[in-house]
C-alpha cells in the first residue's frame, strides 16, 4: 500500500512517524518525504489505514488522495530538497529544472501550484531560501556574502533586499536581534 502525505518535509518528520507506526505494529516497508509504503498483508487493510490516519492526524499530517495535490507536495519535496544541499546552483532555469524533474510542463505545475498554495512556485521558494538564510545567519558561520553565493544570489544586495521585504528586518538586525525565529518549511505559505 503506498500512501501520499501532506506536509512531511524533514527527517524528523521521518523518524517520529516511523516509531509511532512501529509503536501500533504497522509494517513499514520505506518512508521517505510524503510517501509512505507499507507492506502488510496479514492485517486488514481498513485497520491500517485507521491506524495510519490516527497517526499522520496526532502529527499534524493527512494522507492526499488527489494526484493534484500529490504533484504540488512533489514540488515542495524538490525545493525543499535543493534548499538542504548547498552551494544551490542550477545551470538552468528553476522551470526548466521542475519541468524536467516532474515530467511536466512548467505552466501547468505553475497554474497548480499557485492555485492550490495561493503563492507561486518562485516565491516559495524565495521563502525557502529566505529561512536558509536565517539558518545560516544563526549558525555564525558564513558571511553574508558568502551566503548569498550558498544560495545562488548575483549579489549580496539582492539577498539583503528580499530577505528586509520578507522578514521586515535587514540580516543585520535578523543577526543581533535576541529572539530572532524561523519558520519550519511546512510552514512557509
Amino acid at each position: 500500500m503506498k500512501l501520499y502525505i501532506k506536509n512531511m518535509v524533514c527527517s524528523r518528520c521521518l523518524k517520529v512517524i516511523k516509531q509511532a507506526l512501529k509503536s501500533l505494529g504497522v509494517k513499514v516497508e520505506s518512508l521517505e518525504l510524503g510517501i509512505l509504503i507499507i507492506n502488510d498483508k496479514n492485517s486488514i487493510q481498513e485497520e491500517i489505514l485507521y491506524n495510519v490516519e490516527k497517526v499522520l492526524h496526532s502529527n499534524k499530517f493527512e494522507i492526499i488522495h488527489s494526484s493534484e495535490e500529490i504533484l504540488v507536495e512533489k514540488i515542495k519535496h524538490f525545493l525543499i530538497n535543493k534548499i538542504e544541499k548547498l552551494p544551490l546552483t542550477f545551470k538552468v532555469n528553476l522551470s526548466l529544472v521542475l519541468s524536467s524533474e516532474l515530467n511536466h510542463e512548467y505552466k501547468s505545475l505553475s497554474k497548480l501550484f499557485s492555485h492550490s498554495e495561493k503563492i507561486t512556485i518562485e516565491k516559495y521558494f524565495i521563502r525557502l531560501k529566505i529561512e536558509k538564510v536565517k539558518e545560516l545567519i544563526q549558525l555564525k558561520q558564513h558571511t553574508f556574502s558568502e551566503i548569498g553565493y550558498l544560495l545562488d544570489y548575483n549579489n549580496v544586495n539582492h539577498l539583503s533586499r528580499q530577505f528586509k521585504e520578507i522578514v521586515g528586518m535587514s540580516m543585520t538586525e535578523y543577526k543581533n536581534y535576541d529572539d530572532s525565529k524561523r519558520n519550519h518549511y511546512d510552514e512557509i505559505i
